[in-house]
């Protein structure tokens, strides 16, 4: 039996790269992206060359029925839910101060990187119920949250607090789910090669140069999908609510 993988925010950066690795790996993918399908042409003609078997789906993860259409054409189109990568995030619109972070994006970034992938691992988690196991997990589920969860950037607050919630809920649902056979993992991002890291390209090159990041260069989207595609294997049955970061050893503290 094909096994079927969600992804959301799947058609750009790490998302994308997400997106043709599992493809790659042979699953059936289903992405779910907030823009119009004619946005992602090029990226969607790429898995078809690929000879990857997906369904494009629009929808903003922040609200339930949203979210809700989408599983449902999913289950619709390829008749189950192996795999749900909770990849859709966003930065907020102005790095300011902590002393000056308004409540309106607070609500934005917290809206669709914590609350989004909170009810979007519940509703997929409960279809995951409903099915046989397909190997010998029941279904496997993948955070990627970013190492501002541990972090801290006193300049975009609100998403170093939405990626920590996101760790968090990472922990919760690997203890409720474990026992079901849903197996539920992390992945910490660090400094990665993306349209949101644009912005602030010179700031990394310059912390790069310095020897920051102790392998010295920048990470790519495909250094994320590797992990995630490790995840999804039969490598890590006896492992649940654990993280990597893919950060270059930035984690590493050093004298």
């Amino acid at each position: 039996m094909k096994k079927t993988a969600l992804i959301t925010g799947g058609c750009r950066g790490i998302g994308y790269a997400i997106s043709k690795q599992l493809g790659l790996d042979g699953y059936n993918i289903v992405i779910m992206a907030s823009s119009p399908v004619d946005n992602y042409r090029h990226a969607l003609e790429e898995l078809t060359q690929a000879h990857i078997s997906y369904l494009y789906v629009q929808g903003d993860i922040s609200r339930s029925a949203e979210r809700a259409n989408c599983i449902n054409k999913a289950i619709a189109h390829f008749g189950r839910i192996d795999v749900l990568v909770n990849n859709a995030g966003v930065a907020p619109s102005q790095r300011v101060d902590l002393l000056d972070m308004t409540e309106e994006s607070f609500d934005r970034v917290v809206g669709i990187n914590t609350k989004g992938t909170m009810f979007m691992t519940q509703a997929v988690a409960r279809q995951m119920l409903t099915q046989e196991f397909c190997g010998p997990r029941r279904g496997v589920i993948i955070n990627i949250s970013s190492i501002s969860a541990v972090v801290s950037s006193t300049n975009r607050g609100e998403y170093c607090i939405s990626k920590a919630g996101v760790s968090m809920l990472t922990t919760l649902f690997a203890d409720r789910l474990a026992a079901e056979g849903i197996f539920v993992y992390e992945v910490r991002p660090g400094v990665i090669d993306t349209d949101m890291t644009a912005k602030v390209r010179k700031k990394y090159d310059e912390l790069i140069e310095q020897g920051a990041f102790p392998i010295k260069r920048w990470g790519r989207p495909e250094d994320v999908a590797s992990v995630v595609s490790a995840f999804c294997s039969d490598k890590f049955l006896y492992t649940t609510g654990n993280y990597i970061d893919v950060d270059g050893g930035f984690h590493i503290q050093r004298l």
